[in-house]
C-alpha cells in the first residue's frame, strides 16, 4: 500500500449535504456500504424539497481500507460526478455528487477530527457542549455561545428524526453553565436561564396550539372535499369551492410560520400521496389538499397497471427502456419535466406502429395536422410521427405551446388535459362552465368542479399513474 494510501486509511471519511436545509451536516460513511435515497430506510436520506429528483434508493457508496466507490442504483434522474452521469466509479475524496443532473449535491470528505456524530444512534446525554475559551471571553459571550450550540444540535438532531430532546440539552446547558460560572456571576446566569426557559415553554405551547389548529383546518378541508362529493348543483359546488380555497389558503398561512416549521407535526401519508406532492412541487402545481378522487383515480390505475395491463407496462420499462432514457434526455434539453417521458407509454405502450381509431399514430399518438403544423413528414412515402427522436422532438415543441397557453401555476395540468383532448376542447369546456378567467388556469379548481371533459378527468390521473410507477418501478412489484 502507497503512502497516501496508507494515510487515506487513516482518517475519517464523511458524507456532506452541500445543498438543501441540511447543508453542511456530516454522516460518518462506515466501511462496507452506505445507502443514499429517499427511503426512510437509507442510510442517508434526502428528503423536503431536495427530493424531488432523487429515487427511493439513490446511489450506494462503498467504503474499503483505502478506496470509495459510488454505484447508481438505477436511479430515475441518474447520478452525476463533474457533469457526467455515471454507473460505477472509484472516487478520491473530497468527491462531489449530484443526484440527478439538476439535483441535490452531496460530496464525500476526509477528516480524521470531526464533529459529533449525528446519526440515530447519538446518545443525548453525551453531548458534548464546548467549554469556555480561559480568559479573554466574557460568561455573557460564553454563555451565548453555549446556547447558540444547543440549538445548533437541537435542529440537527430534529433533521436526523430524534424529536423531543430539546429540554434534554437546554438540561446540560443549565448544567454546564452552572459549573463554569464565577459565584458573582451565577444569579445573572439564573435569571438568563429562567428567562430562556419560559421563551422555550411559551414556544412549546404556541407549536401545540398551532398543530391544533392546522388539525381543525385539516377536518374542515376533508369535509368540504367530501361535500364536493356529493354536489348536484354548479352554484353548491362554487360555494364549497371557495370555502375550500380560504382554509387552504388559512392552512398555507400556517405553514409559513416560522414556529410551525420548527415545531409542527407532519402526518405521513400514504406512498403515493407523498410522491403525488413531490411531482406537484417539481410541476410547479403544488395545492395543500389534492382531491381525494384524484388520489384515488391515480390508485385505480396503477392497480391496473399492475393487474391487466401488467404486460404492456413491464415491457414499456424493460425491454423499451432505451426508448424511455432517450425521451427524458431530449425532454431535459429542451428544460421540460423529463418525468414526461411517460405519457407515451399512456398513448401507445412506446409502440411506434399503434394507431387509433383517430388516425393518429406513434409513441406520441400524433394526428397527420397536428405532425404537419409540428414540423413532422407524414405522406405516402414517409411518416415521421413513427421516429422516436423526430416525433419527440415534435411533441416537446407542442407540450411547450401547451403549457405557455394556459399560463403559469399548474399550466403542466392542464397542458396533459390538453394533450389528451386538444387545447380547444378543454378551454370550450372550461369557459362554458367557470367564467372567473383566473380559475380557468387552475387545474385543480377545474378538476373539482368537473368542469373538465370525462376522458381528460381520467387521463391525467392515469398519466400520472405511469410516472409513479416508472420513477419508482421496485415499490410497484416491475
Amino acid at each position: 500500500m502507497s503512502q497516501p494510501e496508507i494515510a487515506a486509511s487513516r482518517l475519517k471519511s464523511w458524507l456532506m449535504f452541500r445543498s438543501g436545509p441540511r447543508a453542511g451536516t456530516r454522516l460518518p460513511i462506515p466501511d462496507g456500504t452506505m445507502r443514499v435515497g429517499r427511503a426512510p430506510d437509507n442510510d442517508a436520506v434526502i428528503d423536503g424539497a431536495d427530493a424531488a429528483t432523487v429515487s427511493l434508493y439513490h446511489l450506494e457508496i462503498s467504503r474499503t481500507e483505502s478506496s470509495w466507490r459510488v454505484r447508481d442504483l438505477g436511479s430515475t434522474n441518474g447520478t452525476w460526478i463533474n457533469g457526467e452521469r455515471i454507473t460505477e466509479i472509484e472516487i478520491v475524496p473530497p468527491a462531489a455528487i449530484q443526484l440527478g443532473s439538476q439535483g441535490p449535491e452531496i460530496a464525500v470528505v476526509l477528516e480524521d477530527a470531526a464533529p459529533i456524530e449525528l446519526d440515530r444512534t447519538v446518545e443525548i446525554s453525551k453531548i458534548s457542549i464546548p467549554q469556555p475559551p480561559p480568559g479573554g471571553t466574557s460568561s455573557a459571550a460564553a454563555h451565548e455561545g453555549m446556547l447558540s450550540d444547543a440549538v445548533t444540535r437541537a435542529r440537527d438532531l430534529r433533521a436526523h428524526g430524534l424529536r423531543g430532546e430539546t429540554m434534554t440539552i437546554m438540561r446540560e446547558v443549565i448544567e454546564h453553565a452552572l459549573r463554569h460560572s464565577h459565584r458573582r456571576h451565577r444569579a445573572v446566569v439564573f435569571c438568563f436561564l429562567a428567562a430562556l426557559v419560559a421563551v422555550s415553554s411559551l414556544g412549546i405551547w404556541q407549536i401545540i396550539a398551532l398543530n391544533k389548529e392546522k388539525r381543525t383546518i385539516d377536518a374542515h378541508i376533508h369535509q368540504l372535499e367530501a361535500d364536493l362529493q356529493k354536489a348536484s348543483e354548479s352554484a353548491d359546488a362554487d360555494r364549497l369551492l371557495s370555502r375550500l380555497d380560504d382554509y387552504e389558503g388559512q392552512a398555507e398561512s400556517l405553514q409559513r410560520r416560522l414556529l410551525f416549521r420548527l415545531g409542527g407535526s407532519h402526518e405521513d401519508s400514504d406512498f403515493v400521496t407523498r410522491e403525488l406532492r413531490s411531482l406537484m412541487a417539481e410541476f410547479g402545481a403544488e395545492v395543500y389538499s389534492i382531491p381525494p378522487d384524484f388520489i384515488d383515480r391515480v390508485n385505480h390505475y396503477i392497480e391496473q397497471d399492475q393487474g391487466p395491463d401488467r404486460p404492456i407496462v413491464a415491457r414499456a420499462l424493460s425491454e423499451a427502456g432505451g426508448q424511455i432514457h432517450t425521451i427524458r434526455r431530449i425532454l431535459q434539453e429542451e428544460e421540460l419535466p423529463p418525468d414526461l417521458a411517460y405519457i407515451p407509454i399512456v398513448e401507445s405502450a412506446l409502440t411506434a406502429s399503434s394507431a387509433s381509431a383517430a388516425g393518429a399514430v406513434g409513441p406520441w399518438q400524433f394526428t397527420a395536422p397536428t405532425a404537419k403544423a409540428y414540423g413532422l413528414r407524414v405522406d405516402n412515402e414517409v411518416d415521421e410521427r413513427k421516429d422516436l427522436v423526430k416525433s419527440t422532438r415534435a411533441s416537446c415543441k407542442y407540450l411547450r405551446d401547451l403549457i405557455l397557453d394556459f399560463g403559469s401555476g399548474s399550466s403542466v395540468m392542464l397542458a396533459l388535459a390538453a394533450y389528451n383532448s386538444g387545447a380547444g376542447t378543454v378551454k370550450q369546456a372550461v369557459t362554458r362552465t367557470v367564467r372567473d378567467p383566473i380559475k380557468q388556469r387552475n387545474f385543480w379548481y377545474l378538476y373539482r368542479a368537473r368542469a373538465l371533459p370525462l376522458e381528460t378527468r381520467e387521463y391525467v390521473p392515469k398519466v400520472f399513474a405511469a410516472i409513479l410507477i416508472g420513477r419508482t418501478p421496485d415499490h410497484f412489484g416491475f
